[in-house]
């Protein structure tokens, strides 16, 4: 048994090879690395930068794109807010989130609110939808693999995310205090979607809890995405594909003078969609089903867990 995170190639997602590990790793730690995704190196300087522009800002200026009542759904969450599930204290960040633009009119409006753009940064808007939709298409094409996995058509979660209310997240995780503390920079936990798709892991800190319950680093090859799965998939598949807890710990030595930046994007499936476990994942020797539940109520009743609502 393998206590090492796998790390493979999307370059060779259509294969046999690929589909067979990815669902080992899935099955196995809930976790993957994947080199060669695709997304230009370029378009993620870019898209960083401005956001390490933003943090730096004066907390009063940052604070005029909170959204008071908002549940964090867009613009910026300050730091002291997010708190993991079962958790006493706050998780040591600050983000911003990015969701999916939808035009006037649109039945999905309802559950997804506006985004929040901060004009004075030259380019916001645009590169952020663009990075929103590049992350979208990426997280697709994975999905299709996972579908292989699962003995379903490859395009079976095609008509099932392609509206989903999924949320591009950059998080600051600052500089450590000088004082000890009982936060960390996340708490344990697992995440709320059907896939999530990371970037920026290279500096250290996030840990994978094992099936023997050891946490494992996690440490990608730097420009690696790490992608792992949500607990809306696991219930779809009945548990077949584990949603893992993973933290981030405070740094030690030097490295507590950094700090740290990271991009998940959180893929869901469409709010109208019924999370209920497939077939082929429900009978003898399986786990007792979960009852259906639609994906916005699943999520509402998350989001409140974590005390973002």
């Amino acid at each position: 048994m393998s206590d090492v995170i796998p790390t493979l190639s999307l370059r060779e997602a259509d294969s046999p090879a690929f589909v067979r590990d990815l669902g080992a790793a899935y099955e196995q730690h809930g976790f993957v690395i994947l080199t060669d995704h695709g997304m230009p190196q370029a378009l993620i300087d870019r898209f960083l930068g401005l956001y390490k522009t933003f943090f730096a800002w004066p907390e009063d200026a940052k604070r005029r794109y909170h959204v008071p009542g908002g549940g964090g759904a867009r613009g910026y969450t300050p730091f002291g807010i997010e708190t993991a599930k079962g958790a006493t204290h706050h998780d040591l960040k600050e983000f911003w989130h990015v969701g999916r633009e939808l035009p006037e009119g649109h039945a999905y409006r309802k559950y997804m609110a506006d985004n929040v753009w901060i004009n004075e940064l030259t380019g916001f808007r645009d590169t952020a939808i663009e990075m929103f939709e590049t992350f979208d298409s990426t997280g697709r094409r994975i999905l299709r693999a996972i579908a292989t996995i699962l003995n379903l058509p490859a395009d079976f979660f095609e008509d099932k995310v392609q509206l989903g209310n999924s949320v591009l997240r950059v998080i600051h995780y600052p500089p450590m205090p000088p004082q000890p503390t009982d936060s960390v920079r996340a708490g344990a936990h697992e995440d709320i979607n059907v896939i999530t798709l990371l970037l920026g892991a290279e500096e250290p800190g996030l840990q994978v809890l094992s099936k023997r319950g050891e946490w494992l680093e996690v440490n990608p090859s730097p420009g690696s995405m790490v992608v792992n799965v949500g607990d809306m998939l696991q219930r779809l598949t009945n548990g077949t594909l584990r949603s893992t807890s993973h933290r981030v710990i405070n740094p030690k030595s030097d490295r507590a003078r950094h700090a740290r930046y990271s991009m998940p994007f959180f893929l869901h499936f469409n709010p109208d969609f019924p999370i209920a476990a497939l077939p082929s994942c429900v009978g003898p020797g399986k786990p007792e089903p979960l009852p259906p539940i639609l994906a916005e109520e699943y999520l509402q009743e998350r989001l409140r867990e974590i005390k973002l609502k």
